[in-house]
């Protein structure tokens, strides 16, 4: 497996995120465009970016200074305690609740709210484990 957030295993994501259909087919259905960046909690920028497009991943790659839609951010060890055991919706309520995952752009109570996409972002973590 490639390291987690690099070149290769965000391209490895948009492969693993365009072939699941709760993800992207789910997020076509609601025109889903974003920018959403991963990486770990106190460094300065993300690590990896993946570019959405009508619910399909178009671009992933390293951050290059993208304008981001969502920043998401924890520790190695919870990102990879996610990634062997992909959370629920409780869970990953416990976890932003705790701060063990961070927005620092983006919306977490909206999305939630909205089951069209709080659906596919729980699903985004099981995906995050095939990559």
């Amino acid at each position: 497996m490639a390291d987690l957030f690099s070149d290769a295993w965000m391209k490895s994501f948009m492969e693993q995120w365009n072939a699941e259909p709760e993800l992207s087919d789910a997020l076509q259905k609601i025109n889903f465009n974003s920018i959403i960046a991963y990486g770990f909690d106190g460094e300065d920028t993300p690590r990896g970016v993946l570019t959405v497009e009508n619910g399909k991943a178009v671009a992933a790659g390293i951050y290059n200074g993208e304008k981001l839609s969502w920043d998401l951010r924890a520790t190695f060890d919870n990102w990879n305690k996610w990634l062997e055991k992909p959370p629920g919706m409780m869970g990953l309520g416990m976890a932003y609740t705790t701060r063990k995952l961070k927005f620092n752009v983006g919306d977490y109570g909206a999305m939630v709210k909205d089951p069209r996409m709080a659906g596919p972002f729980i699903k985004s973590f099981s995906v995050m484990g095939r990559a």
